[in-house]
């Protein structure tokens, strides 16, 4: 990082169903609820950039940017950035960029999304529009169905079984059991989620993460100081459709935003004291965790069986309950992931990983075709 950009603070609403709210209610909690908690004056804040991916479609409000500003007496300067499911982590990364270079010293980061208040079809065709529309939507494919096909070469080139899978979902519904803020606070037996409905093959319903509403916002500033730095942040592509890429099993994505944020913070692996990730889909863990050198290809799943993915384990990974259990309010999830790094490394977190001073949070758009990580640290 070319400055210190210290995280001060933030605030979410509850993810899950909430019809009672609009998608303009939702932020309005969660800056609210950002401005209290860090005790920031309104008029500090010199920019907003808010990550939303289907507010046009889904809400029938685009042009978010300048909503968030009015909601600020002196409206500052807003934006709006999309990259599918790793909207919320671009914002950050957006934000950082801006503080960098000077352009602010104060930034209110924003993550929204209201999912449910449309038909199910209406959602399905919206959250597509982060696949390729020319290659992958026209043979009938959702994101389900091309996590199934994911899922289907990984558990056939590792020998992962289905029982092996539901471990990694019944990890984070034990997890989000502490989380206030979680869609899903209920522990789910591994042999349940086996039986689960089925959605697309392999995949089942309780691998799946939810429709969800809800916001998050962050205020990040170069002036004033916090106890908690962003040591890294890092945005990496990858090919938009599964056709063009060299493998099913990996996202080249990852290990490259990965890597790069490694280098940037310029930490060893064994550092990280807990992994806020991105688990739309339960395959989706195992392949992430292999692809950031956690575990060597197709052995991701030990961690699990090992339980070293618990809040005290060797590596935590989604002490929140993750996307699975905690909701995937699409444009909310990346800065919620940051927020809850925060409170890890501040000790606020309700299910606190001991002794926590490095964190990171692993945000992805479409099938890998887009990721961002960020790196925090106590100061």
């Amino acid at each position: 990082m070319r400055e210190t950009v210290y995280v001060l603070g933030g605030g979410q609403t509850r993810f899950g169903e909430l019809w009672e709210k609009s998608l303009s209610d939702v932020i309005q909690e969660a800056v609210d609820a950002a401005i209290t908690s860090t005790g920031v004056m309104p008029t500090d804040i010199d920019c907003i950039v808010i990550g939303n991916m289907v507010g046009g479609e889904t809400a029938g409000q685009a042009h978010l940017g300048t909503f968030a500003s009015g909601l600020l007496p002196h409206h500052p300067p807003a934006l709006r950035v999309e990259a599918a499911c790793a909207s919320g982590g671009l914002a950050v990364h957006t934000a950082c960029a801006l503080l960098e270079s000077n352009r602010a010293e104060t930034v209110l980061v924003v993550g929204a999304e209201k999912l449910t208040d449309v038909a199910g079809d209406i959602v399905t065709s919206a959250l597509m529009h982060a696949a390729d529309n020319e290659k992958d939507a026209p043979s009938g494919l959702t994101f389900p169905s091309i996590f199934a096909l994911t899922a289907t070469a990984y558990m056939h080139r590792y020998n992962l079984t289905r029982d092996d899978l539901s471990l990694v979902s019944a990890a984070s519904h034990r997890a989000a059991t502490q989380n206030p803020y979680a869609q899903f606070r209920k522990e789910i037996p591994a042999a349940s989620i086996s039986k689960s409905p089925l959605i697309a093959d392999p995949l089942r319903l309780l691998d799946c993460s939810p429709i969800s509403d809800g916001a998050a916002a962050l205020i990040l500033s170069t002036k004033k100081e916090s106890g908690v730095r962003i040591a890294a942040t890092q945005l990496a592509s990858e090919s938009l459709s599964l056709v063009d890429r060299p493998s099913l099993t990996s996202f080249g994505s990852t290990k490259t935003a990965f890597l790069k944020a490694m280098k940037e913070a310029g930490w060893k692996q064994n550092e990280i004291d807990c992994i806020e990730l991105h688990d739309c889909f339960s395959i989706a863990s195992l392949i992430n965790l292999e692809d950031m050198g956690f575990a060597e290809e197709g052995q991701a799943i030990r961690l699990f069986k090992d339980q070293d993915t618990e809040s005290q384990g060797s590596l935590p990974v989604n002490p929140s309950g993750g996307l699975k259990a905690c909701g995937h309010p699409i444009g909310a999830t990346g800065v919620k992931q940051i927020l809850d790094c925060y409170k890890q490394l501040t000790n606020q977190a309700p299910n606190q990983v001991k002794n926590a001073r490095h964190a990171l949070a692993h945000n992805l758009g479409g099938v890998g075709a887009t990721c961002t990580v960020h790196l925090l640290e106590t100061v």
